[in-house]
């Protein structure tokens, strides 16, 4: 069972009380065994005491102040008919600390959030600051470069986005592609045809697909040619038009790569590279092709380029941890 502060450990030199008007959502809201208070308290260094449909909170008076918004934040999305969970939790209490973000946080619970991706499967809201940034980009540039670490929602928000595009017929087509660039192995050795040799590599892209469509979609749209899921050497000489065109892992292209999948761009279309450029895996040394492209196409008009940190990991707040330690000792 999770371990709660107590007042001794919050100390007294704040306290707030909270009012809250559906009960019924508490259960939710605090979660099981009061887990989500207990992470609350645990990163803001808290005390949280509830009776009925009231909470005190005591503490220093801005972490108090933070914990009462990220509550209110937590409450707001119940109230709406959303779901919430550990992951939402620890990103609302990161999202506290971001006063640009403060109508995701606080926003009013009569209307649904200012950003979000509508899937068949799901509604889905920014869990980072960076987050709602990259999906504001989404909505409205052509082409985005999405650059940051592992668990930061690069490639599954732009999968989200695209599904809701193409279920809404803004494009005609989904095309995803990864190249395919392996750490200590090599292609050759694999066993199976091409496909099963390439599968593996293109696994995350199925499974943002299969988390924001139902598996039977998935499969019809795929079987028709709607979805396309390829290494990137299958874009070269195609010309991809009224389509909406993410590219994974792009820190393991070549300059030459890089040129030759920009250059497929075609009208109606929308782009998205995501990539961390401190994790490349090219086999030969050499200058990435996302930091080469990033570097000549930032600041063209109608490219967006959104830059997450570690502290837009969204996965396990362990992940961030880990993150963290590893570029410290990097740097």
């Amino acid at each position: 069972m999770p371990k709660r502060h107590t007042r001794a450990e919050a100390g007294e030199k704040g306290r707030l009380e909270m009012v809250f008007e559906k009960p019924y959502l508490l259960g939710a809201l605090f979660g099981e065994y009061d887990q989500n208070l207990v992470a609350i308290e645990n990163r803001l260094g808290v005390y949280i005491a509830a009776r009925g449909n009231k909470l005190q909170i005591e503490g220093d008076a801005e972490a108090a102040a933070r914990a009462r918004d990220v509550l209110q934040g937590l409450y707001n999305r119940l109230a709406v008919g959303q779901t919430i969970d550990s992951g939402a939790v620890e990103a609302v209490i990161a999202m506290s600390a971001e006063p640009t973000l403060d109508g995701i946080i606080r926003h009013d619970v009569s209307e649904p959030p200012k950003v979000m991706i509508r899937t068949r499967k799901k509604t889905i809201v920014p869990r980072s600051a960076n987050q709602g940034v990259y999906m504001e980009a989404l909505g409205r540039n052509d082409l985005i470069f999405a650059l940051g670490p592992a668990g930061t929602g690069k490639t599954y928000l732009a999968v989200a986005q695209a599904v809701s595009q193409l279920i809404t017929g803004s494009v005609d087509r989904l095309i995803l592609s990864r190249p395919a660039v392996e750490a200590g192995e090599r292609l050759g050795f694999l066993p199976g045809d091409m496909k099963e040799k390439v599968d593996p590599y293109l696994r995350p892209l199925y499974d943002a697909l299969y988390d924001t469509l139902p598996a039977e979609q998935v499969e019809r749209r795929i079987a028709s040619g709607e979805i396309e899921i390829a290494p990137l050497a299958f874009m070269r000489g195609r010309t991809l038009a009224n389509a909406f065109i993410i590219l994974d892992e792009a820190q393991n292209t070549t300059q030459a790569q890089m040129k030759m999948f920009l250059t497929r761009f075609g009208e109606g279309s929308r782009m998205v590279i995501c990539g961390d450029p401190r994790q490349v895996d090219l086999p030969t040394p050499g200058i990435s092709g996302l930091a080469d492209a990033v570097e000549r196409l930032e600041g063209i008009q109608g490219i967006a380029t959104v830059r997450f940190t570690t502290a837009d990991v969204v996965r396990h707040p362990i992940v961030g941890r880990i993150v963290e330690a590893y570029e410290g000792r990097d740097a």
